[in-house]
């Protein structure tokens, strides 16, 4: 009897397993639908006044913090970006770096190094061509450091950053505003010390969105 109750408790366990997994997926949303949700065209009147309302923020830090770059706020006029344009914000498809040397030292513009982890390939097309980028990842944000057509001539030569909070990868997909890219602090005073970009990180794209840089401005 004892030996019969066990058997019909582990059957019933197991539908229940079933069940359940059944459950989750058929009814539970698909990651990368939720990245496809999320990569859909935001209304351009709407995309372009949340950005600018970012970029007049930082305008506001750079000319009144005291943790700004600039040394002479009384000199400041602002910066300078590119339009906004959703062209440049993109779906990549990732591939996890695999290889056994995860850890790279990551020249800074002083000398010094800092420890970032190789996390994956970002594969993705601008303007129609293909281009791809390897994202690394220090305490718990994914760091995009990139060169591009535009480095040196219209925006800082030492390259522009993205940073991304781990959580928004989809599965094997991550959105990429390049809206969103800026110069480092040193772009702006030469005491702070920046990473630079890794040399496989050169776009062979002219990546003209995010913000520009004037050397004999700032």
């Amino acid at each position: 009897m004892f030996k019969n109750k066990i058997v019909r408790w582990s059957t019933l366990i197991m539908i229940v397993a079933i069940l359940a997994y059944f459950f989750t997926e058929t009814f539970q949303p698909a990651v990368e639908d939720t990245a496809t949700a999320q990569m859909e065209k935001i209304p351009d009147e709407q995309y372009a006044a949340k950005l600018q309302q970012q970029r007049n923020e930082k305008e506001e830090f750079f000319r009144t913090s005291e943790e700004s770059p600039v040394e002479d706020k009384k000199l400041f006029t602002g910066l300078d970006y590119y339009a906004p344009d959703q062209d440049y914000r993109v779906m990549a498809q990732l591939t996890p770096y695999d290889g056994a040397d995860k850890e790279l030292k990551l020249p800074y513009t002083d000398g010094t190094t800092a420890v970032y982890e190789r996390m994956a390939y970002a594969d993705f097309t601008v303007k129609g061509v293909p281009q791809r980028l390897l994202l690394l990842k220090n305490e718990g944000t994914i760091s995009v450091l990139f060169r591009d057509a535009t480095s040196g001539m219209e925006t800082y030569g030492g390259g522009r950053y993205l940073d991304i909070p781990a959580e928004e990868v989809k599965g094997n997909k991550l959105i990429l505003d390049f809206n969103d890219a800026y110069n480092p602090y040193c772009a702006y005073a030469p005491n702070y010390a920046c990473p630079l970009p890794p040399a496989e990180n050169t776009l062979t794209a002219a990546i003209e969105a995010g913000e520009k840089f004037n050397a004999e401005k700032h």
